[in-house]
């Protein structure tokens, strides 16, 4: 049997078509030969996720993103198909997650703990995972800290190979080298001095360890001497200070009663300063006295008389 060329045609062309829908169906998650579950979630954004994208459980795929709808109230309701063959249970979380750092996404399937299966339809529950970009950036920040670090870093040895530096890094050296000679004589001297002077030292050392050995065996000796002393010089310490506020005390009783005569006019001191007639006639007989001394040097012959040949008798 002869086909004809337009046959031929036709049924190239049923058969073109046929695998366009396969493959736009495909495209989009739509298995054409085999049914599928359809389950849904709810999301308020989805940032790269497209019709045709993977549904993972632990990175396995077990479905495809079929269908994008835009809601009144601004989510998107969003259906993936799902082999049949896989259980889903009830309380499975649709997480969408991004898969690279281009910010591809796909539905990761957390599969919950519970014994009763979602059924074709169901809507589950919708979580949104941190985008990779939002979890590098402190990492990236991190790593431009570090960075900056590693340039001062950098610059620190830069300078360090300068040849100025080195110089005076060369400079540091010898005066340590030539400080480190210098004190490797003076030990050297320290130790011939040490040498020459052993005999004494350990002869000083000696005594010393005598001292103290006698220190140590007369102890009780010493420490009863010291009490003794203690004892005696608070004992002398307390009388002599006794002994010197009684006789203050007895001195100012003194006082005030010699005091008290003076003011009473009892006394030498206490009529003298008490009776203005005594100290009238003291007065009057200074006066006295002193016009008399007056009177003798002036006229000495009146009151004394001198003979080199004896005194005449008078008639």
């Amino acid at each position: 049997m002869k086909i004809s060329n337009e046959t031929k045609v036709g049924m190239l062309t049923a058969l073109a078509i046929a695998l366009f829908f396969v493959g736009y169906n495909f495209l989009k998650g739509n298995d054409v030969f085999s049914s599928q579950n359809q389950f849904y979630a709810k999301y308020n954004k989805v940032d790269g996720l497209a019709v045709s994208k993977p549904v993972l459980v632990h990175g396995y795929q077990i479905g495809r993103v079929s269908k994008l709808t835009l809601l009144p109230n601004g989510q998107i309701l969003v259906q993936f198909k799902v082999n049949p063959k896989y259980s889903v249970p009830v309380n499975t979380i649709a997480r969408l997650e991004s898969t690279d750092l281009l910010g591809s996404k796909a539905i990761v399937f957390d599969l919950g703990n519970s014994t009763k299966l979602a059924t074709d339809g169901d809507t589950l529950a919708a979580n949104v995972e941190q985008n990779l970009l939002d979890k590098v950036q402190p990492i990236q920040k991190r790593a431009e800290v570090i960075i900056d670090r590693l340039d001062s870093v950098l610059v620190s040895i830069n300078n360090i190979l300068n040849p100025n530096f080195q110089k005076n890094v060369d400079k540091s050296f010898n005066s340590i080298a030539l400080t480190l000679q210098n004190l490797a004589a003076t030990t050297k001297k320290v130790d011939n001095i040490v040498g020459n002077e052993a005999l004494r030292l350990d002869a000083i050392m000696a005594n010393a360890v005598t001292i103290s050995t006698n220190f140590k065996n007369y102890n009780k000796q010493i420490t009863s001497i010291l009490n003794n002393a203690e004892n005696v010089s608070n004992e002398i310490a307390q009388t002599n200070f006794k002994q010197t506020v009684n006789s203050a005390n007895k001195a100012m009783a003194d006082l005030q009663a010699a005091i008290d005569k003076v003011n009473n006019g009892k006394g030498s001191i206490g009529l003298l300063l008490n009776d203005d007639v005594l100290y009238n006639n003291l007065k009057n007989s200074s006066v006295n006295l002193d016009k008399l001394l007056i009177d003798v040097k002036e006229n000495p012959k009146r009151y004394v008389h001198f003979s080199v040949f004896g005194r005449k008798k008078k008639q």
